[in-house]
C-alpha cells in the first residue's frame, strides 16, 4: 500500500475546506458534501469554526486513491493562524495550494508558496471558483507565474469559465515542454529536434514535480467539482509517495496535540522510520523524557480506527504520553524542530471577568498553549499591586503573543464557550525585543558584598550576531563544581534573559561564566545533611539573576520593535492620499513602481502600525487598494518613549525587592 500525507493550503476564502470535501466525496468517503457556510464540512469539527466559517485548527482524514491512501490535512487560511500551517509543512509529502479564480493571488498565498518552495515541497496548484463571474484564465496564469516566482505547467484549460456550466478540459499545454527542458537535458535536446513524446513530457513532468521545480496547475471548481477528478489523478501520478523503512531505527515528529472526551491528551504523530506500537516505551523531546504508548488509532476512509501500530509513513493518533508537546522528536530526532514563518509580533494582556475563576482560567490558557505553544503565555503571579503592605494584593495576569486581531477574538470565544470563562483583553502592544549594546560583566561571591547564597557567580554578556539568539559559554572548567550547579546557572541565564531592562526578551548575545564557587556536602557527626554549610542548585539559580542584571546593566541593552515588510498595489492617483499617511505612522518606502494605471509601494512599518494601515486603506484607495506584508526585522526604536513591558519576574534590577521575594530577608 502506498501512502501519501497531503496538505491543502490556501488565502482564506479560496475554497479549501470545500475542496477537501469534494475529494472526500469524490473518493466514495462521504455521500453528501458538507458546507462551510452551514456549518457541516468534516474537517471543521470545532463549534467556533462552524459558527464562523474558517479553519482554525488543522485537521487530518484519508481516503483512498485506487492503491494511494492519502492522509489529507486541511490547514488554516487565515493568517493569524499561520502557526497551525507551520507545524503540518514538516510532516508533508505533498501540497495543493488553492487559488480563487476570481480574486487571484492573495497576500497569504504568496507567503505559504515561498514558504513551499523554499522547503522544496511538491505543490500542485487548484485554481478554484472557475464557475463564479469574474474568474480568469490566462491573465491569472500569468499572475500566477510572476507573483508566485513559479514555473507553471498548465494541466488543461477552463471551458466557459465565469459561468455555472464551467469545466475544465484537462491535456497539456502545448508549451509545456518549454518550461520542463529547462529542468532535462533530455527532454531540451529532443525539444530542439521536434521528437518530443507524450510519455517523455509526462515522466519529465512528474519527476520534476516530485523534485518542486515545476507546478501543475489544475481549473475547476470544488462546489460544482470541475477538474476535480483531474486533480486527483494528479495527486497519485505526480506527487511522491511516503518514504521510511518500517524496520528502522523509531523516529517522527509530534505536529499536533489536543485533548480527548475525558481530557486526556492525545498527540498527532508522523512516522517517518520504525513502527511505534502500544505499550511501547519511547523517549521524546529535547530532555528525553520517558513515556508509555496505551492507545494507536490511524486515518482510514475518512475516519479513524483504533490499531496496534502504526508504520514509518503513516500518521497516528497516540495516547498515553502525558509531557508530550508539539514539536518533539520520538525516539531519534530527524531534524531540529525550525519555524518556517515570521514568529508573533502583538501581545495582550488577558483581563479576567469580575466573576471569573484565576484557576479554571490559567488551566484554560495552559491548555491552549498546548495546542499552540507559540501564543507565549507570560504569567505575572509577583507583582505587588497596592503599596499598602510589602505583601500586599497580589495580581495576577498572563500575557498572550499574537499574530492579529481574529486570533484574539478566537481565543476570547474559545475560552467563554470551551472553558466558561469570560475574559477581555487590554490593548494589543508590539512585541519588541532588546539586545545588548555592549560587554558587561558582574561577579558576587560566597560571604562578601551581602550575598546571601552560599554559590559564587561571575557572567560576562556581550552582543552576538542578528539572529543568533542566546549562547550560553564557560571561561571557568567544567570539573570546578558539581555539573548540576553549572546547568542551574544557564538554566536561570536563559530564564532571565526572557526579560530585560526594559522588559523585553534579550536575544542576540553571548553570556560567559568567568567565575565559579560553592561549599560542599557538610553534615556534622551522626546528624544529617547541613544547608546551612552547603550549596543547593537553589543558591546558584537564586543568585544568578542579580550578576546577569548588573552585567546587562553595564553593557546596556537596546530596545527594538517588529518591523513588516509592506506591499501595496493601488490606483496611481490615489498616491497623492496614501504617503502622507504612511509617513506619518513611520513607514518607509523603499520602492515605488507604475504598471498602467496601478501603482506599486514597497516598504517596511512598525507591526503595531499595520492593523490600522489595513483599516484606513480601503478609505485612501477608493476600496480598490490591495495590502500585503509580513515580518522583516527588528529595527532600534528610534521615536519617542522607550517602549516599556511591566516586569512578570522577582525584579532583580531591585536588589532589596528582589532578596525580599527570594529569600524574605536582605542580605
Amino acid at each position: 500500500m502506498h501512502l501519501l500525507n497531503l496538505g491543502i493550503l490556501a488565502h482564506v476564502d479560496a475554497g479549501k475546506t470545500s475542496l477537501t470535501e469534494r475529494l472526500l466525496h469524490s473518493a466514495g468517503v462521504i455521500d453528501e458534501i458538507g458546507s462551510v457556510d452551514d456549518g457541516s464540512t468534516r474537517t471543521d469539527t470545532l463549534a467556533l469554526e462552524r459558527q464562523r466559517g474558517i479553519t482554525i485548527k488543522s485537521a487530518v482524514v484519508s481516503f483512498p486513491v485506487d492503491d494511494v491512501t492519502v492522509n489529507l490535512i486541511d490547514t488554516p487560511g487565515h493568517p493569524d493562524f499561520i502557526a497551525e500551517v507551520e507545524r503540518v509543512l514538516g510532516v508533508l509529502d505533498g501540497a495543493v495550494l488553492v487559488v480563487s479564480a476570481v480574486e487571484g493571488v492573495q497576500p497569504q498565498t504568496r507567503v505559504l508558496m515561498r514558504t513551499l518552495q523554499r522547503l522544496r515541497i511538491p505543490t500542485l496548484l487548484f485554481v478554484n471558483k472557475i464557475d463564479r463571474r469574474g474568474a480568469r484564465h490566462d491573465e491569472l496564469l500569468r499572475e500566477i507565474s510572476e507573483r508566485l516566482r513559479a514555473a507553471v505547467v498548465p494541466m488543461g484549460s477552463a471551458e466557459d469559465i465565469g459561468t455555472p456550466a464551467a469545466g475544465f478540459l484537462p491535456g497539456l499545454d502545448p508549451g509545456a515542454a518549454a518550461v520542463l527542458a529547462d529542468h532535462d537535458d533530455a527532454l531540451l535536446a529532443a525539444y530542439v529536434e521536434n521528437t518530443v513524446s507524450y510519455d517523455l513530457l509526462r515522466t519529465a513532468l512528474a519527476a520534476q514535480t516530485r523534485r518542486a521545480l515545476v507546478h501543475p496547475v489544475y481549473f475547476g471548481s470544488a462546489i460544482t467539482g470541475a477538474g476535480v477528478d483531474a486533480l486527483i489523478i494528479g495527486i497519485k501520478e505526480l506527487l511522491p509517495a511516503a518514504e521510511g523503512d518500517p524496520q528502522g531505527p523509531l523516529s517522527g515528529t509530534v505536529f499536533k496535540v489536543e485533548r480527548g472526551p475525558a481530557g486526556e491528551k492525545v498527540a498527532y504523530a508522523r512516522m517517518f522510520s520504525g513502527t511505534l506500537r502500544t505499550r511501547d516505551r519511547i523517549t521524546f523531546g529535547e530532555a528525553g523524557e520517558e513515556g508509555k504508548v496505551t492507545a494507536i488509532s490511524v486515518f482510514d476512509h475518512g475516519t479513524d480506527i483504533g490499531t496496534d501500530s502504526v508504520p514509518a509513513g503513516r500518521i497516528g493518533r497516540l495516547w498515553g504520553l502525558g509531557e508530550i508537546r508539539i514539536g518533539d522528536a520520538i525516539g531519534a530526532p530527524r531534524k531540529a524542530y525550525e519555524h518556517f514563518f515570521a514568529p508573533p509580533t502583538l501581545e495582550t494582556v488577558v483581563v479576567p471577568g469580575p466573576d471569573a475563576d484565576r484557576r479554571a482560567l490559567h488551566l484554560a490558557l495552559t491548555r491552549l498553549a498546548e495546542q499552540d505553544p507559540l501564543i507565549g503565555l507570560r504569567h505575572d503571579e509577583v507583582r505587588q499591586e497596592t503599596a499598602v503592605s510589602l505583601y500586599g494584593e497580589v495580581r495576577q495576569e498572563t500575557a498572550v503573543s499574537l499574530y492579529g486581531e481574529v486570533q484574539k477574538e478566537v481565543i476570547q470565544a474559545t475560552l467563554a464557550d470551551e472553558f466558561g470563562v469570560h475574559v477581555t483583553f487590554r490593548e494589543t502592544t508590539p512585541l519588541c525585543i532588546e539586545r545588548p549594546v555592549g560587554t558587561g560583566a558582574a561577579a558576587e561571591f560566597i560571604k562578601k558584598d551581602e550575598n546571601p547564597f552560599l554559590a559564587t557567580v561571575g557572567l560576562r554578556i556581550a552582543p552576538a550576531p542578528v539572529g543568533s539568539g542566546v549562547r550560553f559559554a564557560l571561561e571557568v572548567e567544567l570539573g570546578a563544581m558539581p555539573y548540576a550547579f553549572f546547568k542551574a546557572v544557564e538554566d536561570t541565564v536563559r530564564e532571565t534573559l526572557g526579560q530585560g531592562l526594559h522588559g523585553w526578551r534579550v536575544t542576540d548575545c553571548v553570556v560567559t561564566m568567568t567565575r565559579s564557587g560553592y561549599w560542599p556536602r557538610q553534615s556534622h557527626a551522626h546528624q544529617g545533611f547541613d544547608k546551612s554549610m552547603s550549596s543547593t542548585g537553589a543558591d546558584f539559580r537564586a543568585l544568578t539573576p542579580l550578576v546577569l542584571v548588573e552585567a546587562l546593566r553595564r553593557a546596556g541593552s537596546q530596545v527594538h520593535e517588529p518591523m513588516h515588510r509592506f506591499r501595496v498595489e493601488a490606483p496611481a492617483d490615489t498616491l497623492g492620499a496614501l504617503l502622507p499617511v504612511l509617513a506619518a505612522v513611520r513607514a518607509v518606502p523603499g520602492t515605488t513602481e507604475t504598471q498602467g494605471a496601478l501603482c506599486v509601494l514597497e516598504g517596511v512599518v512598525p507591526a503595531a502600525q499595520v492593523h490600522g494601515l489595513e483599516r484606513q486603506l480601503p478609505g485612501l484607495t477608493r476600496g480598490e487598494g490591495e495590502w500585503e506584508s509580513d515580518f522583516d526585522h527588528y529595527a532600534p526604536v528610534a521615536h519617542g518613549t522607550v517602549p516599556e513591558r511591566a516586569r512578570t519576574d522577582h525584579n532583580p534590577l531591585n536588589r532589596k525587592e528582589y532578596l525580599l521575594n527570594v529569600t524574605r530577608r536582605v542580605g
